[in-house]
Order: C-alpha cells, then sequence, then structure tokens
C-alpha cells in the first residue's frame, strides 16, 4: 500500500510544489527526486520520476517528488540550474528527517541537481547516505564528482545525453555505470527494468 499526500515547501522563490509517496507504517528512510529539465516540460510526474518514486517506495522509504520554480504549482521562473538547486535546498532542509537515512536521486537534468546538491551537504558535514543518477546530465561542465557507491544508469542509444559524456565524467573516478544496451534517453519499455536496478542497486549498497 502507498500513502500519497502533498506537503508543499516555502523555497527561495516562493511556493515549492511537493508530492509525497510513502510505504504503509514506519519509513526507513527518506529519498528526494529531482526532475529533468524545467525548459523542455520536465515535471515531478515525469515517468522516470514516478519510477524512481516506487522503487524508493518498494524500498520501504519516503519518496519526495517537486516541482522546480515555474513549473506546476511552483512559484518562480527558470533560474538557469543555480536557482533550481536551490528549490532542492530547501525541499532537503524541509523534508530531511534525522533520524532516517538520506537518498538523493536524480533524472537527467535532476541527477545534475542531485548531485550537486550531493556536494554541498558533503561540504557541510551532512552528507546524503546515497545518491542515485539516472540519464545524468554530464555534459554540464560543472557536473560535480560524487562518492564511490554513487548509483548510476545510462541508456546505450541515449540521444540527448550521450554515453560517451557519462563514460568520460565517470572515468576519471573509477565509478562504475550501469548501461542499458539499446535504450535510450526515457527508457521507454524499460521503466520496470529501471525500477529492480534501482531497489537491487541500493539494497547492495546498504548490504542487504
Amino acid at each position: 500500500m502507498v500513502v500519497a499526500t502533498h506537503a508543499d515547501v516555502v523555497g527561495p522563490a516562493g511556493r515549492i510544489e511537493v508530492a509525497i509517496d510513502a510505504p504503509a507504517g514506519h519509513a526507513q528512510g527518506v529519498a528526494i527526486l529531482c526532475h529533468p529539465h524545467p525548459v523542455h516540460g520536465g515535471t515531478m510526474d515525469n515517468k522516470v520520476v514516478q519510477t524512481l518514486a516506487r522503487a524508493f517506495v518498494q524500498l520501504g522509504q519516503r519518496a519526495v517528488r517537486f516541482n522546480f520554480r515555474g513549473v506546476g504549482g511552483s512559484d518562480g521562473q527558470w533560474d538557469e540550474g543555480v536557482g533550481e538547486i536551490d528549490d532542492a535546498m530547501a525541499v532537503v532542509a524541509a523534508q530531511r528527517d534525522a533520524a532516517l537515512p538520506l537518498t538523493l536521486a536524480g533524472f537527467s537534468f535532476g541527477s545534475y541537481v542531485a548531485a550537486q546538491v550531493a556536494q554541498r551537504l558533503a561540504v557541510a558535514g551532512q552528507p546524503a547516505r546515497r545518491l542515485v543518477l539516472v540519464g545524468p546530465a554530464t555534459t554540464y561542465d560543472d557536473m560535480p564528482s560524487v562518492p564511490a557507491d554513487t548509483l548510476v544508469i545510462h541508456g546505450e542509444a541515449d540521444d540527448v545525453v550521450p554515453l560517451k559524456a557519462t563514460l568520460d565524467w565517470a572515468r576519471p573516478q573509477g565509478l562504475p555505470v550501469i548501461v542499458l544496451p539499446g535504450v535510450g534517453h526515457y527508457f521507454h519499455g524499460q521503466l520496470t527494468r529501471l525500477r529492480d536496478l534501482v531497489v537491487h542497486g541500493c539494497t547492495q549498497r546498504l548490504g542487504g
């Protein structure tokens, strides 16, 4: 059983629209999920983001999706990625539970935001427990390095963010990348497989 609620957050540009999917009973963690590029139609209801939410609920975690500024019911307007990182930080501050492990996850542009937030939290001495990046926007020049146990999943046939860009980013870090053969950026027809990879990958990182 999944319990769905809304709990909007006040962010630096005003209201941030938030949706929470939670397992029945006590959650074992909190996962903050970042959606793809707002200018190109990305929202918290994107199918990949919803798939990530299902994966984390299956893992017993509270999955928190939200709309960046100017998207859906969120106030403000596109801010070249800078304000969007601030939005995600505001959601983390509002939704993080000190008693529960925190996961940051994102798809495409959302992966870039999640990685930036992970870096900020680590510098502040409050690191996330783990990081999950799906089709990460590694074409950004300031895409940061990430922890060694980060789960990275990319489609071989991605025509939005070429696989080569992600491999070139991951190689200097010695970071493994899970590549789905023949799969494009939006994981069409592969969402169940993606969910299972996230569940398995996060379970392995917990030592379960």
